[in-house]
């Protein structure tokens, strides 16, 4: 393990040994003008512990003190971590914790699995992605407390489910979950989809390997999907850019001299295919560094919603007991000089909707002929599984889907006509069509705007459409 790790920092070798030498050459500069200072902490320290009355230990003044000290940086990304602490944030980085291995959607009605990770004790007892779970160890939803799913691994978790019709029980054994921080998919001959969950140490070395995998494919295009990546090791993220900037600037960083320094790229690789990426408010700090480089030398589209909005670098400074400072040392920018910090990155095309966006970045990277299937919880691209739902909703025997998704199938303007209150889809050719709450050919569930289709294939006949009743899925295609 390196002596200093940099989250959401650059790796250049001048950089990490400042870092890492700072704390000692700081300590032998400033001795003098520091000790009548830390002379006074000690007093206070002394007077605290033999005549507080509250009886607080030494280890616990210490701790305040560091963490007042952190806390008046009024920085929220820096701060003190115990041995401990230090090692469950590392875990969290690299996406390694105790559970049973699901992703879990929360709508106002209900709590369901989006999806079930390969190998899980959630796959391994049964679950299935559209689950929905009623009760947590006999408890029903709106009576927790507190994360029902996270505990000991060994222990024992019971969820009640339904699924279809009917409910089930499921005993799961909690164990350690290694995510996988970057998988693919290609979709047709020759469209690639490459996920990455986080920036961990690892995840360069495993996106050489997918991306690998997709050029041997065949791969003509590439879908890039970054939404929910709320960062991890800027070093990874510079050997991820470097697979597609072959010489460049991927960002610039300034410390607290306020000068902006390049970061360079250099015996890159060139992409040499059209590349989409996807983003949404969870694609932060490594993520939006990542996105900015491939948008400012102009490499990638940008689809989805505009990004978190962290554009600080903080460094891990191990300290001499073992525990760790996680201190705010530097800001970085775009190749464009633009300083996103609590602004965002905006997207080239802005899309609602994790669904929507997937199938307008699949239509802009190539794919043609797209048919979705699924039901409100899951769904299916061209019959391989991926994150989003349809948005079915069946009601006095007509069926609904996304309005968000079927303007995405159709390539259409998808707004929101509030004085009249009707969805209007406009298409590319500047046509629009209104579908109104009051005639029942658009309806409203919670905050999701849904259109029933046989109004829906009237005006764009291009769309073709069938229900599985005994499955109660459905299926939208345009070709």
């Amino acid at each position: 393990m390196k002596s200093v790790k940099l989250i959401s920092a650059v790796l250049s070798g001048a950089l990490a040994m400042s870092l890492a030498f700072a704390p000692a050459a700081l300590a032998e500069e400033s001795a003098e003008a520091t000790s009548s200072k830390t002379k006074l902490i000690n007093e206070v320290l002394e007077y605290l512990e033999y005549y507080n009355i509250e009886g607080m230990d030494q280890d616990t003044l210490i701790r305040g003190a560091i963490d007042g000290m952190v806390n008046t940086l009024d920085d929220p990304y820096s701060m003190y971590f115990s041995s401990e602490e230090a090692a469950e944030f590392e875990h969290q980085v690299d996406l390694e914790y105790v559970g049973i291995g699901i992703v879990l959607i929360s709508t106002p009605s209900e709590l369901y699995i989006e999806e079930v990770m390969p190998g899980s004790p959630a796959e391994q007892s049964g679950l299935k992605r559209g689950d929905s779970i009623l009760k947590i160890n006999g408890v029903p939803l709106a009576e927790l407390e507190g994360d029902e799913l996270s505990g000991t691994s060994g222990t024992k978790v019971t969820l009640l489910v339904q699924r279809g019709g009917t409910t089930k029980s499921f005993s799961v054994t909690r164990g350690e979950i290694a995510t996988d921080s970057v998988t693919s998919k290609l979709l047709g001959k020759n469209i690639a989809y490459i996920s990455i969950s986080g920036f961990t140490e690892d995840a360069d070395e495993d996106f050489t390997a997918e991306l690998a995998k997709m050029r041997a494919a065949g791969m003509k295009s590439l879908v890039l999907d970054l939404r929910d990546n709320t960062g991890g090791y800027m070093d990874t993220a510079k050997n991820i850019a470097s697979q597609f900037i072959d010489n460049g600037v991927m960002l610039y960083f300034s410390d607290a001299g306020g000068q902006l320094v390049p970061e360079m790229i250099t015996g890159g690789t060139k992409i040499g295919v059209p590349v989409v990426i996807l983003t949404n408010e969870y694609t932060a700090s490594a993520s939006e560094a990542l996105t900015g480089a491939l948008r400012d030398n102009k490499l990638a589209t940008i689809v989805g919603t505009r990004t978190y909005g962290k554009g600080r670098i903080q460094s891990l400074l191990p300290m001499s007991n073992g525990d760790m400072l996680k201190l705010t040392t530097m800001k970085y920018f775009t190749p464009s000089k633009e300083d996103f910090n609590h602004i965002g990155l905006a997207p080239d095309i802005e899309v609602q909707g994790k669904t929507a966006q997937l199938v307008t970045a699949l239509q802009i990277a190539g794919l043609s002929g797209i048919t979705l299937s699924g039901d409100q919880h899951i769904l299916d691209v061209n019959g391989t599984p991926f994150a989003g739902n349809v948005g079915l909703l069946k009601q006095n025997n007509k069926i609904y889907a996304s309005a968000r998704v079927l303007a995405a199938l159709t390539e259409s303007d998808l707004a929101w006509d509030a004085k009249n209150k009707k969805v209007v889809l406009t298409t590319g050719a500047g046509k629009a069509f209104g579908f109104t709450l009051a005639s029942k050919d658009a309806v409203s569930v919670n905050g999701e705007t849904l259109i029933e289709l046989g109004a829906f294939k009237k005006k764009f006949p291009a769309l073709t459409w069938s229900y599985n009743a005994a499955q109660n899925t459905l299926k939208l295609s345009v070709q």
